[in-house]
């Protein structure tokens, strides 16, 4: 009897041990996190796109007494519908990221990423644009394909400025997880490439809903690839090994 006693003590105490958490995303979760990440992103596009939009005609409706100019009103209030537009992208991520860092971290870190990002790529894509309207003759076809080339670019490059910025969070929680500043910039080059597909599809689509079956093609598939691709990248992630990082083992 004493026998017994002695060889189960060890099985025992093995069962109640916590098992260490390798990875941000348990592997039990990868599917589940996946689809919660993903769709809420696709809610995340879609409401903070109708909201901003709703509040920038609301704003250009008003006739402020205190900006006579009405540029500096129109810049204030695309400034503003594109923070509202950030805030409400990324809560909602943060409603599914709560659960493995910072909800409150993450929602500061993507909405400030992606203002910056779409700063930087506007004002790119803006100077591009001046250079081409500088020229007073019209541009061979060989320019314009340049210069959109290097829209595209700055559009994709901008992507880093959100990673940076999400990196600065998720490096609290996780190793090794310095590529995280180049995977957005990632998902904006499959957008780029994906729009640029959409366009090629463009003449065997009637011209009477030619608009906005790209539009809303185009609006739908960015809003997926925003969620997938992170969301990926988010589960191969391994977290750092410390007293929190443990999670019950099941009896």
């Amino acid at each position: 009897m004493q026998a017994n006693s002695n060889t189960s003590a060890p099985a025992a105490s093995t069962q109640n041990t916590p098992k260490l958490r390798k990875f941000l995303i348990p592997r039990s979760q990868t599917r589940s996190f996946l689809i919660k990440f993903t769709f809420m992103t696709c809610v995340g596009w879609v409401v903070g796109g109708l909201v901003s939009i709703a509040l920038e005609k609301l704003l250009d409706s008003v006739s402020p007494a205190f900006f006579p100019d009405s540029q500096m009103w129109m810049n204030f209030a695309n400034y503003l519908s594109s923070v509202v537009f950030a805030l409400i992208f990324a809560a909602d991520q943060a409603l599914v990221m709560r659960q493995y860092v910072s909800g409150w971290w993450w929602m500061l870190a993507t909405s400030l990423g992606w203002l910056l990002a779409s700063s930087v790529s506007t004002a790119w894509i803006n100077y591009i644009s001046s250079i081409a309207g500088s020229f007073n003759e019209t541009l061979p076809p060989e320019a314009v394909v340049i210069l959109g080339f290097l829209s595209t670019i700055s559009y994709i490059i901008s992507g880093v400025w959100l990673g940076l910025c999400q990196w600065l969070v998720l490096r609290r929680y996780t190793i090794n997880a310095w590529w995280w500043n180049f995977l957005p910039a990632v998902a904006f080059f499959f957008i780029s490439t994906l729009i640029w597909l959409l366009s090629l599809l463009q003449n065997f689509i009637p011209e009477a809903y030619r608009t906005s079956i790209l539009y809303w093609n185009g609006q739908g598939f960015t809003a997926f690839i925003l969620g997938f691709i992170p969301a990926i990248g988010l589960c191969t992630l391994k977290r750092k090994q410390n007293h929190k990082n443990v999670i019950p083992s099941s009896s």
